[in-house]
């Protein structure tokens, strides 16, 4: 899977995706990221890419002119790799104005196979290249940041993790907190006891079918705790099975006949 991220500080972030598992992923092949410098692109012979908005109002605003140009490049790239026509490829404007990202989200975007992030600055991006290039508005939450950097840095990172190879234990992704829609049960390792507290005996049982219990019951109350919203959307998706009744047996009288 190929990652591209446009942006006006492409140091910042490959050196901080190209570390522990993704970047031994980039190594392994399974994904490679690529940054590309707005700035590069940019007609004003200072790399000026923003200016003032029309109508007032503080901060600046980055222009069309560089953005689309930088877009246009990496499509021809993108179209040149795979020596043919494709599909659009999918532009991600990461904004507080977009859906929030989850796990769905994250299992959608992986089934790409190019992915382009947008990452603005100063007040944003002029709508007008937005409405020509993006296909997708993504935010990460209810909150601003200087820059799409870090919530570009944040769902790459989520998707990379569901590409097949990237994982050293593809089971892993899959029993993840979200991945089924609930929040992941707890988790012991050495020693069995620590500072007085003791690992489930569940757990040590060896008995699998009753883990697996176990560990959904604990999703479950967790959840339920820590994020209502979640479990009752769970609950409306998986309602609770009535219980099967037990069917009584019929036994017949033993009639002798005389």
């Amino acid at each position: 899977m190929h990652f591209h991220i446009m942006t006006l500080f492409p140091e910042m972030v490959l050196e901080g995706l190209r570390t522990s598992i993704i970047g031994r992923a980039e190594e392994k092949g399974c994904i490679s990221i690529d940054a590309v410098n707005i700035r590069d692109y940019t007609l004003d012979r200072h790399k000026k890419v923003d200016d003032y908005t029309y109508g007032g109002g503080a901060g600046m605003l980055m222009q069309a002119q560089p953005v689309y140009d930088c877009w246009k490049a990496l499509d021809e790239k993108i179209a040149a790799r795979k020596d043919m026509e494709h599909d659009r490829t999918r532009v991600i404007y990461v904004t507080p104005q977009g859906k929030v990202f989850n796990q769905k989200m994250a299992a959608d975007l992986a089934g790409e196979e190019d992915l382009i992030f947008l990452c603005g600055h100063y007040e944003g991006i002029d709508e007008r290249v937005l409405e020509e290039i993006v296909t997708d508005y993504i935010s990460i939450g209810d909150y601003v940041l200087t820059g799409g950097e870090l919530p570009a840095m944040v769902m790459i990172d989520a998707v990379s993790r569901l590409v097949p190879g990237v994982l050293s234990n593809d089971e892993s992704a899959q029993t993840e907190s979200h991945s089924n829609g609930l929040l992941e049960y707890p988790q012991y390792s050495r020693p069995e006891v620590w500072h007085e507290k003791k690992v489930p005996d569940v757990l040590l049982s060896g008995h699998h079918a009753n883990i697996e219990k176990w560990r959904l019951e604990q999703s479950l109350n967790r959840t339920r705790e820590r994020r209502p919203e979640l479990y009752d959307e769970y609950m409306r998706e998986h309602p609770p099975q009535p219980a099967k009744k037990r069917k009584k047996r019929h036994h017949e009288p033993n009639i002798t006949s005389d």
